[in-house]
């Protein structure tokens, strides 16, 4: 990533909520990211995008700030999505636990590490409790400490994929017992990680997971860092793919395009492209004569995210997600 004064300490949350149907919310909850109480202007933080899946009934906000500033920021949308969205009433078909259902915390300055942003984590985590009484909230990345047990592992463990969630058996690292109202929230930080959806023209959700569990990372030549869901979507299957980075230089690929690298603290990390999973999905549905019928990211590229962010807060553009289409790169 270009090296600047201004981006040398940012970093990025991609804030899940468990909304996407009421669009208005999901801005006052960004908003609140941005301005505190009195409508004044958080300086030095900005939205870069707002997500929203109707069928999935969830939303992504990517919020950037630097380090020294990210905690507010997010605690303010957090305690605002708390008071918003009730958990007892949401339907989507998006699993979910948390009426925030997820903070991961990245770095995309040279001058944070991991471990900072991980520091800021379990921060946002107690401040959440301690701001929204009956919230709770589990770690997991470099957060989770000293295990760094991944997020798969985490939701796993805490029954995030099964269809119905007892909250009652749910042991959270921060908070009180998970209350139905709010649920419980994954906080945590690692190297950034994008999300990448490949949408197969098909109704059939076994076809969908048999190519999940062809590309998932876990799977003997599966891709590096890919993590994967099969879900219904808009009368289609949906291949939902978190991607991780991974530590170390980008292989040695003669064909394709080459897979995006960056580093933090010295240390080389890169994620497989975009296209190389859209590839991959679309031979494997091949196979049973069904095509795909496009890839969506969910915000942007490691790379992207560190080149709008600075261009947003070089230019004082809090809501930049209004503006980027109009925006001279």
């Amino acid at each position: 990533m270009a090296s600047c004064s201004l981006g040398r300490r940012l970093v990025a949350c991609l804030l899940n909520v468990s909304e996407a149907r009421r669009k208005d919310l999901v801005e006052t909850v960004a908003k609140a990211a941005l301005y505190n109480t009195e409508g004044v202007r958080r300086e030095g933080t900005a939205v870069l995008n707002i997500f929203n899946d109707h069928d999935y009934n969830r939303s992504v906000i990517t919020i950037v700030a630097s380090i020294d500033s990210i905690r507010e920021a997010v605690l303010s949308a957090c305690e605002k999505a708390c008071g918003l969205i009730d958990m007892r009433a949401h339907k989507g078909v998006h699993p979910c636990m948390g009426a925030v259902d997820l903070i991961p915390i990245y770095p995309l300055g040279e001058e944070v590490g991991v471990e900072d942003c991980a520091e800021e984590a379990r921060a946002v985590a107690q401040g959440l409790t301690e701001r929204v009484q009956g919230t709770s909230a589990f770690l997991f990345g470099w957060a989770d400490s000293p295990l760094q047990r991944g997020l798969a592992q985490r939701r796993k463990e805490m029954g995030w994929f099964k269809k119905t969630v007892d909250l009652q058996q749910i042991r959270p690292d921060v908070g009180t017992q998970p209350q139905k109202q709010f649920g419980v929230t994954g906080v945590g930080a690692s190297p950034y990680v994008m999300n990448c959806n490949v949408t197969i023209d098909t109704q059939d959700i076994n076809m969908g997971r048999s190519i999940a569990t062809a590309i998932r990372e876990s799977t003997p030549g599966g891709l590096p860092g890919v993590q994967v869901l099969a879900l219904p979507h808009e009368g289609a299957v949906e291949i939902a793919c978190n991607v991780e980075s991974v530590k170390g230089s980008p292989p040695d690929h003669s064909a394709g395009e080459p897979w995006p690298s960056f580093t933090i603290g010295g240390q080389p990390y890169c994620h497989v492209p975009a296209s190389l999973i859209t590839t991959r999905v679309s031979e494997l549905a091949g196979r049973d004569g069904v095509r795909t019928k496009g890839t969506a990211l969910v915000g942007f590229t490691p790379r992207e995210c560190r080149g709008l962010a600075e261009l947003a807060l070089s230019r004082g553009i809090a809501e930049f997600w209004r503006e980027r289409r109009q925006i001279r790169m």
